[in-house]
């Protein structure tokens, strides 16, 4: 290691997020075809578990919105993406070399490509289709899966050979988690235990300070990595303090009330000053100590001009969450860095890593280059699978559905 360089080794061990489901989310990645069965299989439980409760709340059919889709399409489009990477694929073995527009096998469902293809099929018009409805739709999935565990068990162990089988896996967590922010959005009653989380960060406070030096930003693992990870570089990074966890509602209300800013959405106050936030259609008593959530980035912004901070950039987000050894992160070993509570907005733009190159899925990241805004982490929806450190999510600045947050920095 360079003079000057900030390596890391391991990841944190003693916060919730960077136990079993931090293990599991970098695990995951280099997961054989033994493994990569069972998660596929637990992974439709839990999407099938979300879609049930839309079910019994007899929401299926769901106003137009730009923040989501009908149900029925994205139970649809979970199984149409898996046949058309997988069971329709006939170069799913070379992995990123997969040329994507080679000619396809016949689809079990005779128009799902015109029907649930996210690439060419308008977002407003997946409202005014023929979809499948509910019974077929599972039968659909329950196709597709069978189809891609028989193709897994005959696949060999190489990173290419299992690329799209991870690539599988993770995309239909991302789905599960959009499905429970359109749950939130439209009152479903899902079970999300926020209790936990809460209680463990009562009390968790402070900053962490980070030497300066070259950190390694981009994945260069072997396994499976996202387009937009791959592209190892050095980023040199000043010496900084940025917060132990994310910004919780006892410090974000004060700006609120201070500043005059709108509440953020699912949350008011009542006469008596109090205030409460509303979870899946319930409203409850709001916790102190919870991190405050449903922000744009705007929100944070304001904040940290409001407090005389400033957001981190992704490049310090990913060296705080990765180093923990006390000649590089001076109290970090007093003061851990915690994530895991809410997706974390970051000062930097979604853009390439030098040398970017597509990978088969090509409207994963290019098309989304320069128009989306970092956020790094996870939140309390997140699936196990998709937590992990060096992943990027992005959104639009102005978006309050998701479960977004941010912590700050000195300036």
């Amino acid at each position: 290691m360079r003079e000057g360089e900030i390596q890391a080794v391991c990841l944190p061990e003693n916060s919730p997020a960077t136990s079993t489901a931090i293990a599991h989310g970098v695990s995951i990645r280099q997961a054989g075809a033994a493994e990569l069965g069972q998660a596929l299989q637990a992974m439709r439980q839990h999407t099938l578990a979300i879609f049930a409760a839309y079910e019994t709340a007899d929401m299926l059919s769901v106003p137009y919105s730009q923040e989501f889709n009908p149900p029925l399409w994205e139970l649809g489009h979970v199984g149409w993406f898996q046949e058309w990477w997988i069971g329709r694929n006939q170069q799913r073995a070379a992995g990123t070399l997969c040329d994507p527009a080679h000619l396809r096998a016949r689809c079990a469902v005779p128009d799902a490509d015109h029907w649930y293809n996210s690439s060419t099929v308008a977002h407003a018009s997946r409202w005014h289709l023929p979809l499948l409805q509910t019974n077929d739709c599972k039968a659909y999935l329950a196709t597709t899966l069978e189809h891609t565990l028989t193709l897994l068990a005959q696949a060999g162990n190489s990173d290419a050979e299992l690329y799209f089988y991870r690539l599988m896996l993770l995309h239909e967590a991302m789905h599960a988690e959009a499905a429970l922010y359109m749950g939130q959005a439209l009152n479903v009653k899902l079970a999300i235990d926020l209790g936990a989380v809460c209680a463990y960060f009562t009390g968790i406070s402070g900053q962490i300070s980070i030497k300066k030096g070259l950190w390694s930003l981009g994945s260069a693992a072997q396994g499976f990595s996202f387009d937009n990870e791959l592209g190892g570089h050095r980023i040199a990074l000043a010496d900084f303090q940025i917060d132990a966890r994310a910004v919780s509602w006892a410090q974000y209300l004060p700006f609120v009330e201070a500043t005059q800013r709108a509440l953020p959405r699912y949350t008011r106050r009542a006469s008596d000053g109090s205030y409460a936030c509303q979870v899946f259609g319930q409203w409850s008593p709001l916790e102190p100590c919870a991190a405050a959530v449903h922000l744009s980035y705007h929100d944070a912004q304001a904040y940290c001009q409001w407090a005389g901070r400033r957001l981190p950039t992704e490049a310090e987000w990913e060296c705080a969450a990765m180093s923990d050894h006390p000649e590089l992160a001076q109290g970090a070993a007093l003061r851990p860095f915690h994530w895991g509570e809410v997706w974390e907005w970051t000062a930097s733009t979604f853009a390439p890593y030098p040398g970017f190159v597509p990978h088969p899925y090509r409207d994963y990241s290019e098309p989304w280059f320069h128009t989306r805004q970092v956020l790094r982490g996870a939140c309390t929806a997140t699936h196990s699978v998709m937590r992990n450190p060096k992943y990027r999510n992005y959104f639009t600045p102005e978006r309050t559905d998701i479960y977004a947050g941010f912590r700050t920095c000195a300036l």
